[in-house]
């Protein structure tokens, strides 16, 4: 059976998580203790040098980085291509938004989270400026099509849904963005979806 390491907190993991389950594959999750820096010991850096939460094993494969291993899932148990079509131009399409959601989600949504949830000492201020920028642009877009790519769910919402979903978790309203709420709705009505356990500063927002 496949083994996700994993963190109940953390949106790469959810994102692994999200998509396993959409996909209707059956895994075994594995917590690894971040507060305990259980991911900086050597049974985790042999997994993954990098020391980073998630890590998917499958049978000898092991994957690390969240968007490598949504790729590797998708080639592997998708069939029918439906969530990394093989059309070129859309595989562009989702690849960029795998960089958006390594660079202005990560630096967004996700910083502000990780100052109020974890207390990591960043920019608090700027991270929201950042949220603010990559949810406007999604929800322009977002008014034009109803997912990330077009009219069908792919990687690209699997890989931008759990940051956006929690940026309030970070003190980021999601209120005037009525085009990215119904888009997190429209994934959340997905035959197998998962949420992520909300914290504190979720359940109050």
């Amino acid at each position: 059976m496949i083994k996700l390491y994993r963190h109940e907190l953390s949106g790469h993991s959810h994102r692994v998580e999200l998509f396993l389950n959409l996909l209707n594959v059956a895994y075994e999750s594995i917590d690894v203790d971040l507060m305990a820096g259980e991911h900086k010991q050597a049974p985790f850096l042999a997994l993954n040098p990098f020391g980073q939460v998630p890590v998917l094993v499958d049978e000898e494969v092991v994957v690390s980085d969240s968007n490598a291993i949504l790729t590797y899932l998708a080639e592997r148990f998708d069939a029918e291509h439906r969530w990394y079509p093989t059309d070129p131009v859309l595989r562009a399409a989702i690849q960029r938004w795998f960089s958006v959601a390594a660079g202005p989600i990560a630096n967004g949504p996700a910083a502000a989270r990780l100052v109020t949830v974890f207390g990591a000492g960043l920019d608090h201020e700027r991270a929201q400026a950042v949220a603010q920028d990559v949810l406007t642009t999604m929800d322009a877009i977002l008014a034009e099509q109803p997912f990330l790519v077009g009219a069908h769910p792919t990687l690209a919402d699997v890989a931008g849904y759990s940051y956006i979903a929690h940026a309030p978790e970070g003190g980021v309203s999601l209120a005037p963005f009525p085009n990215v709420r119904a888009w997190l709705s429209r994934i959340e009505s997905l035959k197998g979806f998962v949420g992520m356990k909300r914290t504190p500063a979720g359940l109050a927002a």
